[in-house]
């Protein structure tokens, strides 16, 4: 399944500077393990040590946040669209 994920400008350099990437898999897992093939090293700005989401990433899959969902095994239609927003911090 052929699906859209959309790369924010901090997370491009180790996207190639592609703001958008179209890959195959059936599940947030398949897509982030999609893009890690593409892009080695494009997970460890996902995952954490033990294999999740890091808790600053927010991961949506069409206008769903995954964590809020199954989070990795987040089901991905074909033709979606995800959406990796990094959290903001600062004062």
């Amino acid at each position: 399944m052929s699906v859209t994920v959309r790369v924010p400008t901090v997370l491009r350099p180790q996207a190639a500077g592609n703001a958008t990437v179209e890959v195959e898999g059936s599940t947030l897992a398949e897509v982030v393990a999609a893009m890690e093939d593409r892009f080695p090293g494009f997970s460890g700005t996902l995952l954490d040590d033990s294999g999740g989401l890091k808790r600053f990433v927010n991961v949506f899959v069409g206008e769903e946040d995954v964590r809020h969902l199954e989070g990795l095994e987040t089901a991905v239609p074909d033709g979606s669209e995800i959406v990796i927003l990094p959290a903001v911090a600062g004062g």
